[in-house]
Order: structure tokens, then C-alpha cells, then sequence
């Protein structure tokens, strides 16, 4: 990985490009979507007029590799069909998300005290002490915190802000820790895996 001004912070967070050269984009596993949805929780309120559900204590959402967690989650269809959901979690026990790349074998996962989830617009906005991660495997590749991380599955890009300093993150930056890359740590080109990687808005920055 290659950085025009290693010095500062705004030219490593764009070090997030993590661009495959010879690979195409991929999104959020598309075979999710023509699953059914399945909501566990304790107490459910079910609006039929309004479609909507809004479920507390230990809810787990799932449709396909998809998974939200949360304290609360407030999920609401819209008129054509399709779901958005507002998860709620607290700084010592944050909502969560994880879903696999549309393929290849990797997972996105993140956590925060807020998770809004956009099924038409295939987003996810994360926001308070929010950390998202690539996985291989059980592996993490790459790893990403701020105050706020917004996650576009469609285009593979995402936007970050720091915020107030925490126990993780006392700086309170934009922090990123990124996997080597295998090229650049003397395994062959034949041999390095031809994952398509996530890609930076190139809008990262830090907030002091």
C-alpha cells in the first residue's frame, strides 16, 4: 500500500483504498435479500398500519448472513418493500452487525451505540464509538473506529469521523489498522488472494 504523505493522518486514512488492481467491485451478499427475515427478541410491538416492529431485550435479527444485534431495534417496511432498521445498543453493550461480501469469503462486521440500517439504499450508518471490521475467516484484515463510520455495500465505500476521546480510542481520531499487503510482503502475485477490497470515499479526516 502505497501513501503520497505518509506524515499525516488524512493521507493514511485514505490508505484505506484497500483497491484490488484486477478485481471488480462486490456488495453485501446478494442472495440475502430474497430471504425471509427473523426477528427474536423478548416484548414485540407489531403495527400492521404503520408496518412496523419494534422489539427490546436481546434482539437478534437475521436474513440470510445478515445479523443485527441489539438492546432495541426498531425496524419499519416502506411502501415499496423494503426495510430499514434503527438499532440501539449503549457504550458498554453497543448494537451489531455483521454480513458476508457478496462472493468471496469475507464478513463485514461492525458495532456501535447506533446502527441505521437501509436496505434500498444499501447502507449502514454507524454512530458512537463505532468500529467496523473485514474479516477473513475468523481473521481480521482490516479494522476501522471512529465517531461515526457510514458503510455503502452497493459501491464497497465508507466515510469516517473521529469524535470525543474514549477508553479504545483515547486520541479520539479516525484510527485504522490494516492488514499488509501479501505483494508488498514478498508473496508472490501468483499467490496473493484476488479479493476485491472495500474502498475509501476519500473523505476521511478527524475531528479534535
Amino acid at each position: 500500500m502505497t501513501f503520497t504523505h505518509p506524515d499525516t493522518l488524512l493521507a493514511r486514512c485514505l490508505g484505506l483504498a484497500w483497491l484490488a488492481a484486477a478485481a471488480g467491485p462486490v456488495g453485501a451478499e446478494k442472495a440475502d435479500r430474497a430471504l425471509a427475515m427473523t426477528i427474536e427478541s423478548n416484548p414485540c410491538v407489531v403495527d400492521l398500519a404503520k408496518r412496523t416492529h419494534v422489539c427490546t431485550g436481546n434482539v437478534v435479527i437475521t436474513q440470510g448472513t445478515l445479523v443485527i444485534r441489539a438492546d432495541r431495534v426498531e425496524l419499519r417496511e416502506t411502501a415499496d418493500g423494503y426495510t430499514t432498521a434503527l438499532a440501539t445498543g449503549t457504550a458498554a453493550k453497543p448494537a451489531q452487525y455483521r454480513e458476508k461480501r457478496d462472493g468471496v469469503d469475507e464478513f463485514v462486521e461492525g458495532s456501535a451505540q447506533r446502527i441505521d440500517y437501509d436496505a434500498r439504499a444499501a447502507t449502514v450508518r454507524f454512530d458512537g464509538q463505532a468500529l467496523v471490521k473485514r474479516l477473513r475467516g475468523s481473521t481480521t484484515a482490516d479494522e476501522i473506529h471512529g465517531r461515526q463510520i457510514v458503510w455503502n455495500a452497493n459501491t464497497e465505500q465508507f466515510s469516517v469521523e473521529g469524535g470525543a476521546p474514549t477508553a479504545a480510542n483515547p486520541g479520539g481520531r479516525v484510527r485504522a489498522i490494516l492488514a499488509p499487503n501479501p505483494t508488498a510482503s514478498g508473496v508472490p502475485a501468483s499467490a496473493a488472494p484476488a479479493t476485491p477490497a472495500l474502498r475509501s470515499t476519500g473523505t476521511l479526516g478527524d475531528r479534535r
